[in-house]
């Protein structure tokens, strides 16, 4: 594992302090339903009246309109609620890969430290989980400059190894977010489109809205050794020396199929899945992708 020492600089990560401009535009994007939500009960602008049921609290009643007029009416109101950002790291053996200056697991936590940065600017919740084939550490969701330290640590601490289960954690997290909104989840998806795509829709008929960054190295897509090679199985025991133009265009068909059945599925679900490789410059993927969605909301309104 080939580790980067300021892997989460303050610095780089201030170099995207603009786009905290445009966070709050980007939630209305991304987050199903917005920030505002119908809500009985004390809150901060009130909506409508409307009649009083049996079971409705006392203390919502209008007292004035029923001096006036002798009808029973309930204050109703719209609450804001804060985006909860829910992110989840893979921090299995084969996120450990990296052909260049960083492994895909360092891509992986620049993102995610990237989004809990510009959301805690927006004053808004993030947590974090770091898994493989279960959860590994969890920075349970909050706000403010502690979450912030808390969450850089975790990332900071983490190292890759072990198998990955990435359906599966999906699946048992859908039943354990107890705060509904945008889930995040850094990954090389070197797993079962299926199993993914089925913690996916878990997630989404659990009320969140799941976000694929599907990250990769740039050998992974392009396979360009040209020697007798020494592969090492990430996740799984096993060494063995190949000549990789035998296997070339076997591997680049599979990995392409992959992918493929990845994206179309998310597709049928109306998921985002963004791929990126490690060679891509962190603020310019980070950039287009939350203009893209700002766009799309944009168009969708109108």
């Amino acid at each position: 594992m080939k580790s980067t020492p300021k892997a989460l600089d303050p610095v780089v990560l201030d170099s995207l302090s603009h786009l905290s401009l445009v966070a709050r535009t980007v939630v209305e994007g991304i987050q199903a339903g917005g920030h505002r939500s119908p809500h009985r009960g004390s809150s901060v602008e009130f909506q409508q009246h409307r009649e009083y049921v049996p079971g409705d609290e006392l203390r919502h009643l209008d007292w004035k309109v029923f001096a006036k007029s002798e009808r029973l009416v309930v204050k109703e109101f719209i609450e804001e609620t804060n985006l909860a950002l829910h992110l989840l790291v893979d921090a299995s053996e084969s996120m450990g890969y990296g052909s260049g200056e960083r492994t895909k697991f360092d891509y992986a936590r620049w993102c995610s430290a990237a989004m809990a940065h510009l959301t805690l600017a927006a004053r808004d919740t993030v947590g974090l989980v770091v898994f493989d084939d279960a959860h590994r550490t969890k920075v349970p969701p909050a706000n403010g400059a502690r979450q912030r330290a808390a969450i850089m640590a975790t990332l900071e601490e983490a190292e890759p190894s072990g198998p990955t289960q990435i359906g599966s954690v999906l699946t048992w997290l859908a039943t354990r977010l107890s705060r509904r909104g945008i889930v995040a989840v850094f990954s090389d998806f070197f797993d079962e489109p299926e199993n993914i795509l089925e913690g996916v829709r878990r997630l989404s008929f659990a009320g969140h809205e799941p976000i694929l960054f599907q990250i990769l190295d740039p050998q992974e897509l392009e396979f360009e050794f040209d020697k007798l090679t020494r592969f090492v199985g990430l996740e799984a025991s096993g060494m063995q020396k190949i000549d990789p133009k035998a296997i070339r265009e076997a591997y680049l068909e599979e990995i392409k199929q992959h992918n493929q059945r990845l994206a179309r599925q998310a597709r049928a679900l109306s998921i985002d899945c963004v791929q990126v490789t490690t060679d891509e410059n962190l603020e310019t993927v980070m950039s287009a992708y939350l203009a893209q969605r700002i766009a799309r909301s944009r168009g969708g309104r109108g």
